[in-house]
C-alpha cells in the first residue's frame, strides 16, 4: 500500500512540477518594470498579504466593470493552499477584507489596519470596494481551505459575489510572489505590451547588450524603463521607493516592544540602535546617519549596523508597517539593509548612486521571476532571501565600481550560497526564522560583493543563468512542506500555543 501511495504522490508531483514549468516558460515572456519588483506596500507578506489585497482589489473592479456592485448581497472568500496554512500568521485575511473595502495598501494609514477589521468582525458588516454594505461573517464567509490546493500555484484565493437576482460571481486568483496576481485563465497580463529598447529575459542577453552598447547594467535598465514613462518619472518613482525604504529603517530602528501574533518575539533593533549609539546625538534620518559614521569602520560594528538595519525593516514588516517589496515582503530587509550599509559607510548618500543600486537590484531580480520564481511557497526561502541576496550584491558591485561581468558574478555567489535553503515559518508567521534570516541574506550580499570586486569573472566557474537554473529544479525537487506550508522544519518543532495557521 505504501508503494502505491508513494507512486500516486510522485504522479501528482511530477504533475505539479509539469505545471509549474508551464508558469515559468510563460512568465519569461513577461515584461518587468523597476516597478513590478520593487512595491509599496504593507506587511507582513508580499505573497499572502499583499497579493491577496491586489487580488481582492481586482475582484471589486471586475463587479464594477459588470455593473453589478450594487446588485451584491453577499460575499465569500476561499483561501487555498499556503494561502490557507499560513495565512492568519500572514494577515492574509485581513488583507482581502481591506482590499475588498476598497483600501489601497500603498496610502492605507497602518495604524487603522487592526481597527478596521476588528470592526468589520464585530459589525458583522463589509463595505465592499466602500459602496456596496452586505451581511458579512468572518467564521462563515471567509474560509481556510487548509487540505485543498488548486494545480496552478500553491497561493490561490477565490472571491464569490452572490447577486439578488440569484445568479453569483466567481473569480481565482493566484499571488505568485512578490505581490504578483495573475487571474485564472488570464493570459493577456503576461504579453509584451511596449518595445523595450534592449529586451532580456536572462543574465546571458543582459551581458550581450551591456557589452555591446557599453552601458552598465543600471543606464541599461533605465533605458528600458523610457518605454513604459519619462525618465524623470522613473527617476523620482525610484527615489519615492528609496524615501519608503530609509522611512522604513528609520522607524524600525525607533520602534520598541512585541511583534503581534501570539509568538511573542522581542523588538530588537530599537535596542541595538540605542547600544551601538552610545550617547550620540541626532535629530533625523541625515543626522542619524551622521551619527552613525560616528562611531567608526571597526568590522564588528559594522556587521552589527547590518544587522540592526535588516531587523529595522522586518519588525516592521511583521507589524503591518509600510515597507517596500524587495522583491518581496518577507525578504524586504535584505536591500534596504545593503542599500543603506553602502550610504552609511561607502558615502553613498548621493542619488544618482541610489538610483543605480535600486535599477540594478530590479534587473537582477526579474531574471530570477523570470526563469524560476521569488515565491517561498513555489521554490522555499531559496526564492525569497536568496534572491533579494542576489539582487543586493549585484547592486552593491555596480556602485562600488565593479564590471558588468563583475555584477553578475555577485548575484550568482550570493544565490549559490542560497540553494536549497527551506521556507519553514514558526506558527506561519513571518518572525521566525524569517526575520533573522534577513540579516544573513545581507551580510552574504556584502560579502559575494566583495569577493566579485576581487576576482576575475572570466574564471568563474558557474554563470548567474547556471544558478538560477539550478534553483529552478531544487525548488521542483523540494519537499512541499518546506514551501511556506509550516508542515516541515522548525515550524513543527517548536511546541506552540497557537490557532492553526
Amino acid at each position: 500500500m505504501y508503494f502505491i501511495c508513494a507512486n500516486l504522490d510522485a504522479v501528482f508531483a511530477k504533475a505539479v512540477n509539469g505545471k509549474l514549468s508551464a508558469i515559468i516558460k510563460m512568465m519569461s515572456k513577461e515584461q518587468i518594470s523597476v516597478f513590478d519588483m520593487f512595491k509599496i506596500g504593507i506587511g507582513p507578506s508580499s505573497s499572502h498579504t499583499l497579493g491577496p489585497w491586489r487580488a481582492a482589489q481586482q475582484f471589486t473592479n471586475v463587479l464594477r466593470t459588470k455593473g453589478v456592485l450594487s446588485d451584491v448581497e453577499q460575499v465569500k472568500i476561499l483561501l487555498y493552499g499556503s494561502l490557507a496554512k499560513t495565512g492568519a500568521g500572514h494577515g492574509t485575511d485581513i488583507a482581502v477584507l481591506l482590499g475588498l473595502s476598497g483600501d489601497d495598501p500603498v496610502t492605507f494609514d497602518v495604524d487603522r489596519v487592526t481597527p478596521k477589521v476588528e470592526h468589520i468582525k464585530a459589525v458583522g458588516e463589509l463595505e465592499v470596494a466602500g459602496e456596496r454594505t452586505v451581511p458579512f461573517s468572518y467564521q462563515e464567509d471567509l474560509l481556510f481551505l487548509y487540505t485543498e490546493s488548486l494545480p496552478f500555484h500553491p497561493n490561490a484565493v477565490t472571491f464569490q459575489a452572490f447577486l439578488a437576482n440569484g445568479k453569483a460571481i466567481t473569480e481565482t486568483y493566484y499571488s505568485i510572489g512578490g505581490g504578483f496576481v495573475v487571474q485564472e485563465n488570464d493570459t493577456e497580463s503576461v504579453l509584451s505590451e511596449v518595445d523595450l529598447p534592449f529586451p532580456v529575459d536572462t543574465a546571458q542577453e543582459l551581458l550581450h547588450w551591456t557589452m555591446k552598447t557599453g552601458l552598465k547594467i543600471s543606464e541599461l535598465v533605465l533605458e528600458n524603463e523610457c518605454a513604459w514613462r519619462e525618465e524623470s518619472e522613473t527617476i523620482a518613482g525610484v527615489l519615492n521607493i528609496y524615501r519608503t525604504i530609509h522611512e522604513c529603517i528609520y522607524r524600525g530602528c525607533h520602534t520598541g516592544g512585541t511583534l503581534p501574533g501570539g509568538l511573542n518575539v522581542e523588538r530588537r533593533a530599537a535596542k541595538l540602535n540605542k547600544k551601538l549609539m552610545q550617547g550620540r546625538t541626532y535629530q533625523d534620518y541625515a543626522s542619524w546617519i551622521v551619527a552613525i559614521r560616528e562611531g567608526g569602520q571597526n568590522f564588528q560594528y559594522i556587521l552589527d549596523w547590518v544587522s540592526c538595519f535588516a531587523l529595522a525593516v522586518n519588525e516592521e514588516n511583521a507589524s503591518f508597517g509600510r515597507v517596500v517589496t524587495a522583491p518581496t515582503n518577507g525578504a524586504s530587509g535584505v536591500i534596504p539593509a545593503v542599500l543603506q550599509y553602502f550610504i552609511t559607510f561607502h558615502d553613498g548618500m548621493r542619488e544618482q548612486k541610489i538610483i543605480q543600486f535600486i535599477l540594478t537590484a530590479s534587473e537582477i531580480g526579474s531574471i530570477f521571476k523570470k526563469n524560476a520564481t521569488i515565491s517561498a511557497a513555489m521554490g522555499g526561502c531559496q526564492a525569497e532571501i536568496g534572491v533579494s541576496s542576489a539582487m543586493a550584491a549585484g547592486a552593491l558591485t555596480e556602485v562600488l565600481g565593479g564590471s558588468q561581468r563583475q555584477v553578475l558574478m555577485a548575484a550568482e555567489i550570493a544565490m549559490e550560497h542560497h540553494l536549497g535553503l527551506t521556507c519553514d515559518p514558526i506558527g506561519g508567521l513571518v518572525q521566525i526564522p524569517c526575520i533573522e534570516r534577513n540579516t544573513m541574506g545581507a551580510i552574504k550580499a556584502i560579502t559575494a560583493a566583495q569577493l566579485a570586486l576581487q576576482s576575475n569573472p572570466d574564471k568563474a566557474k558557474v554563470s548567474l543563468d547556471t544558478v538560477v537554473k539550478t534553483m529552478w529544479e531544487t525548488a521542483l525537487d523540494m519537499n512541499a512542506k518546506y514551501k511556506e506550508t509550516a508542515d516541515g522544519g522548525l515550524a513543527v518543532h517548536i511546541p506552540l500555543s497557537l490557532p492553526e495557521c
